[in-house]
């Protein structure tokens, strides 16, 4: 089913739903609206988005714009009030969308419904802004007669405009000559400022350094020359230190006499963390595909290659590292085994066999497991392991494929005579909670770039040649089975720095 069907088919019941949430659940002002006159406006918005989503059509929400915002002044609705009742439009279409549609059929329906929102909610605004503009540029005709009278009208003008822009929920503010001179409570409080400490702050300063260029790319290019609006993403900086995914629409504007830009902002991060989602299901379905043929091209020969090495084992020639070859040479088979099996139940929750372990033995056996790869390169390896850790509660032989696997990705990336660092930490919890060990992979090879660092853990993500891309989100996966976590940085001053912290079986 497409997105015209689905539109089509549910269209009374995305009506309905709208307007019943939009008379219980947005504000009083609406509670008291008669539900016939909400059935009028609510099936015009939807008919107009409809076009949009459809046809590309943006005349009949343009028309819609116009009509709602003289109907909604008039009866003293605020700008949040009519921004939220557009809003649920999303709400009462999103699971019907993830109903009917998947893959790339839903990502582009939720990309879809995300620009006819963005579009809908900012014409809104500005067509707001520029009708309160020429009511502002209407009265001040009449101010040489009507000097007192007029002054006071403005007054109240802006300040129901500022009380407008207060409630709303998106960040606004004004830039004029690389300065803050005005913003709202919500743009305050997506950058971790109170108001006085955001006027008069330069805005290149709320900005990520990764974006900054960009930005000012953006703002002179496209803005200041040619007055156009411009929607763009960038990170936003938070007064903590970290970055933020964050959409803006910017325009020129005349603010007290003078050039200005006017933007809204809006925190995108749950978007795009529902983005990729989508991209992982999508890898999912792939996977499927994958596995299915893996079955049959790898498990039979894989058999017959350790029932093989089986017989071999028992023939009395074999005896002191040749038998030990040998011997490692069928327990690695046997973990391919158990990889393929792996792989065939990626899509499904992992099936853990879990017992307390010493996470130091662990690593040892994984080191074995990789010695000769690690001599071919004469790489060294630097152990720091904490005196005493407690016990952890692991299937011991999926924790071994997620710490080989980053380990393996460290061998296969550094050059001859680099360098791995394995370092272990407990860590204690609050009172009564449980403690953690931390496990640390370190390596001085080439590292990871800062834009591919967010894709680091999708499967079949993989800057190697001969890389499948599935080593570290299989550990991400095993690592989260187990309550714990994973996290990916660059070293320093160089390499990658992989951290994995798994519970253990002691309370604090």
């Amino acid at each position: 089913m497409d997105l015209e069907r689905i539109l089509t088919r549910y269209r009374g019941r995305i009506i309905k739903k709208w307007v019943d949430r939009l008379h219980s659940g947005v504000s009083d002002r609406y509670s008291q609206r008669p539900l016939d006159e909400l059935f009028v406006t609510v099936s015009a918005a939807c008919d107009a988005s409809y076009a949009v989503l459809v046809r590309d059509d943006l005349s009949q929400i343009d028309c819609h714009i116009q009509w709602i915002t003289m109907t909604r002044l008039q009866g003293g609705f605020s700008l949040s009030e009519v921004q939220n009742a557009y809003e649920l439009y999303r709400s009462v279409l999103l699971p019907l969308l993830v109903k009917n549609l998947s893959g790339a059929r839903l990502a582009h329906a939720l990309e879809r419904l995300n620009s006819c929102l963005i579009y809908t909610i900012t014409r809104f605004s500005n067509y707001f802004q520029s009708l309160h503009e020429k009511q502002i540029r209407e009265y001040a005709k009449n101010l040489e007669t009507e000097v007192e009278n007029r002054t006071k009208e403005l007054a109240d003008s802006e300040a129901k405009y500022r009380l407008l822009i207060e409630e709303m929920h998106d960040g606004y503010f004004v830039n004029q000559d690389g300065i803050i001179v005005f913003a709202n409570r919500a743009f305050c409080d997506i950058h971790g400022y109170e108001l006085n400490e955001v006027i008069g702050k330069p805005h290149i300063g709320l900005i990520a350094p990764e974006s900054r260029y960009e930005i000012a790319r953006l703002y002179a290019e496209h803005v200041v020359k040619e007055g156009v609006p411009d929607l763009c993403v960038y990170r936003r900086l938070h007064r903590s230190g970290n970055s933020f995914p964050t959409e803006s629409k910017i325009k020129l504007i005349i603010y007290q006499g003078n050039k200005a830009v006017a933007g809204i902002c809006r925190d995108i991060t749950e978007r795009l963390e529902m983005e990729r989602r989508i991209r992982e299901s999508e890898n999912l379905a792939h996977i499927g595909q994958l596995t299915t043929s893996l079955a049959h091209e790898i498990r039979n020969p894989l058999s017959s290659v350790k029932m093989n090495i089986q017989i071999l084992l028992k023939n009395s020639v074999f005896d002191g590292n040749d038998k030990r070859r040998m011997e490692i040479m069928a327990m690695e088979i046997s973990r391919l085994e158990r990889i393929l099996a792996e792989m065939l139940d990626f899509a499904r929750p992992l099936r853990l066999n879990q017992q307390p372990r010493s996470i130091k033995e662990v690593i040892e056996s994984c080191l074995e497991v990789i010695d000769v790869k690690v001599k071919e390169k004469d790489i060294r390896i630097e152990k720091k392991y904490t005196k005493t850790i407690p016990l952890a509660l692991v299937d011991r032989d999926k924790m071994e494929q997620a710490i080989i696997n980053v380990l393996l990705n460290s061998v296969e990336v550094l050059p001859e005579k680099g360098e791995i660092t394995i370092l272990t930490k407990h860590e204690s919890g609050k009172r009564g909670k449980t403690s953690w060990v931390s496990v640390e992979i370190k390596d001085n090879g080439p590292g990871i770039t800062t834009e591919d660092l967010q894709y680091a853990f999708d499967p079949f993500f993989s800057n190697k040649k001969k890389g499948t891309g599935l080593g570290l989100s299989n550990t991400k996966k095993i690592i989260e089975a187990h309550g714990g976590t994973v996290s990916l940085r660059p070293g320093r001053p160089c390499g990658i720095h992989v951290r994995l912290v798994i519970p253990t079986t002691e309370k604090t």
